[in-house]
């Protein structure tokens, strides 16, 4: 992902900032305790995940699902997903595998929430066919799609099919900028039950709100390809620490890097720290040119 890159990220101010005052109140509402963890990349072709596969690998869902236990799918933002071709993604996949589809560009840049009733009832039936493998879909509005357009999002939030899960990523500075505007468009997620996408990405801080809406936290982490990726994961690992003391339900963590033969996995460092201290038993995955376990 290009968006918020920046040419030099040793003048970024990493640090994660506080939660937002509501978040604590929206995380005591889960009484469940912690239920799922999701880490997984954005795409899963060799074009981008360079060295990441074995040499002669025929089918990369499959391999690729046997390292990390859920997709970003920014695939079908690119076109409507037939029935068919999801069942068939389903297929490939283990068990414990989740997918997380974006909703179409022609829902959220081109008709721009506008006239899209039968589009979303179009790509709500189909992503359905993921069944028990359905993560949450998500909504990306363009960075242009301002706060002025307020009514289009509201009307959009209250007719989404509500057996379908659904995080939303706003992208524009304004919505950020005004306290009562974002304080209005949270509680609009809360009452429906969207969850709020946090983006953690160099050049748009603003974008890192700390404000959930529920009780799931959907992370978009994008690298800056040095050094100071490994550190931002070690505080990330430390603010989901606090988020799973205080009711956090589900954990969806997406890792945006760029790959080659030589580069390490962010996300298997995620996982191992996670792992260590949290004693899960997530599966740390691996490049095919690398052994990881030095590494870290």
């Amino acid at each position: 992902m290009k968006f918020g890159k920046v040419e030099d990220p040793s003048k970024i101010d990493f640090a994660l900032p506080k939660d937002h005052s509501q978040t604590k109140e929206i995380l005591s509402q889960n009484k469940k305790g912690l239920e799922n963890i999701s880490v997984g990349a954005a795409k899963w072709n060799k074009t981008d995940m360079k060295g990441f596969y074995p040499r002669g690998t025929k089918d990369e869902l499959t391999y690729y699902s046997t390292q990390f236990n859920s997709i970003e799918l920014n695939g079908t933002f690119y076109g409507m997903p037939a029935p068919e071709q999801i069942i068939t993604w389903k297929d490939k996949t283990p068990a414990n595998f989740k997918f997380f589809p974006k909703l179409t560009s022609t829902i959220s840049h081109y008709r721009r929430l506008i006239d899209i009733t039968d589009h979303v009832t179009q790509f709500a039936t189909s992503i359905l066919n993921f069944e028990e493998k359905l993560g949450m879909a998500f909504l990306q509005l363009h960075d242009n799609y301002q706060p002025k357009d307020y009514s289009r999002l509201e009307k959009f939030v209250k007719e989404w099919p509500k057996e379908v899960p659904l995080a939303i990523e706003l992208r524009n500075a304004e919505w950020f900028a005004d306290e009562e505007i974002f304080n209005t468009t949270c509680e609009l997620f809360e009452k429906h039950h969207i969850t709020n996408i946090i983006v953690d990405t160099p050049g748009r801080r603003d974008m890192l709100h700390m404000r959930l809406t529920t009780p799931n936290t959907f992370i978009r982490y994008v690298a800056a390809g040095t050094e100071i990726d490994y550190a931002r994961l070690d505080e990330w690992v430390q603010r989901l620490t606090q988020w799973k003391k205080e009711g956090i339900r589900n954990i969806y963590f997406f890792v945006h890097q760029g790959l080659d033969k030589d580069s390490p996995l962010l996300s298997a460092y995620l996982i191992k720290k996670m792992n260590e201290t949290w004693k899960t038993d997530l599966h740390v995955p691996k490049m095919a040119t690398e052994n990881l376990g030095t590494l870290f």
